[in-house]
């Protein structure tokens, strides 16, 4: 019998992991859009063509903005909406909830105001603890072309773990399992932070002495707060952090790391952050600091990523800051 899937979002991720479901012709797979406008351009043309251009979506496809059409009978929903607009996203859906459905969130990010994970969002909004999260290395752009990628889900279910495992997983996207799901969340919204500060390594033309010593240091920094909120920390050692870490600092594909190239080319901040893609570090930045602020948990990197977006600290300022700390043992 067919398995039918809902994804909730149509951005690069949402589309590309719709596209990669409904090659399983046991598969019938819903994309659902925010805005009626875009779900009629994508059903008519059958590519995004903004994200994902001369990806062809494929017939059985199914493409509605319509939140009761979208969900009707789906035996999994998949969450591939951003984290600032995840709540108010969700709720309409709230009702339309007969049975406890899983959900698989691929959202990477923290909310500011209250600092929930997107699983954390997800269960408040639907009233579930039925809820895996898929993180990794994994850019829209390469998966939705059929370039091998590997990933990790997490849940405190094993067995969800390993049905979205066996669902989702091809020759070309290979999934591994983890039970760390606080872990695999964090590490893929710190890293979208460190991916900032990567990208103003390059806007400032540092060399790659200067981008491996970041890296190293930053998933440091991750390692000891994801450690400080409950992660285990082999997690960031794994796919979900040092794998999306990688992706994230040295792909032309990151928004986050686009971000950071922009401020360090001297590009004024407004325009920076005008968009007209969301970058997920840019929120997460201003969650971590506060965080870290009131628990004491040392991020000098994520501090000076937050300076830069939220103070409007000259990229040059905030990298001489750091490179002027007091000495230090590299344990410590």
């Amino acid at each position: 019998m067919p398995i039918t899937f809902v994804v909730l979002g149509s951005g690069g991720w949402g589309t590309a992991i719709a596209h990669l479901l409904a090659q399983n012709p046991e598969h019938r797979v819903r994309l659902w859009s925010a805005h009626a406008d875009n779900a009629a351009k994508l059903q008519e043309s059958r590519e995004n063509t903004r994200l994902l251009p001369g990806v062809k979506l494929p017939d059985s496809l199914q493409i509605t903005a319509n939140c009761a059409e979208a969900v009707k009978n789906a035996d999994c929903w998949v969450s591939a909406i951003p984290t600032a607009y995840l709540r108010a996203t969700l709720s309409p859906f709230a009702a339309l909830r007969a049975t406890d459905t899983p959900v698989l969130s691929l959202t990477k990010g923290l909310e500011i105001a209250t600092f929930r994970r997107p699983s954390e969002i997800i269960g408040e909004v639907l009233q579930t603890e039925n809820v895996a999260v898929l993180s990794g290395p994994s850019h829209a752009e390469e998966v939705a072309r059929g370039m091998p990628t590997s990933v990790v889900v997490a849940a405190s279910d094993g067995g969800l773990a390993s049905w979205v495992q066996l669902r989702f997983g091809t020759d070309r996207f290979r999934v591994y399992t983890n039970g760390d799901l606080v872990g695999v969340e964090l590490a893929g919204a710190l890293k979208n932070v460190i991916g900032i500060a990567a990208g103003v390594c390059d806007g400032l033309g540092f060399g790659d002495n200067a981008k491996a010593a970041l890296l190293t240091r930053g998933l440091v920094e991750m390692t000891r707060f994801g450690v400080a909120h409950g992660a285990e920390p082999s997690t960031f050692t794994g796919l979900a952090g040092t794998g999306d870490l990688i992706t994230t600092c040295f792909s032309p594909h990151g928004r986050n790391r686009r971000v950071g190239y922009r401020l360090g080319k001297g590009e004024p901040l407004v325009e920076v952050l005008a968009g007209p893609q969301i970058a997920e570090g840019v929120f997460t930045s201003k969650s971590v600091f506060e965080r870290a602020t009131r628990s004491g948990i040392e991020a000098p990197i994520m501090t000076g990523v937050y300076e830069m977006l939220h103070n409007g600290k000259p990229p040059l300022v905030a990298v001489q800051d750091l490179m002027t700390r007091s000495p230090k043992h590299e344990r410590v």
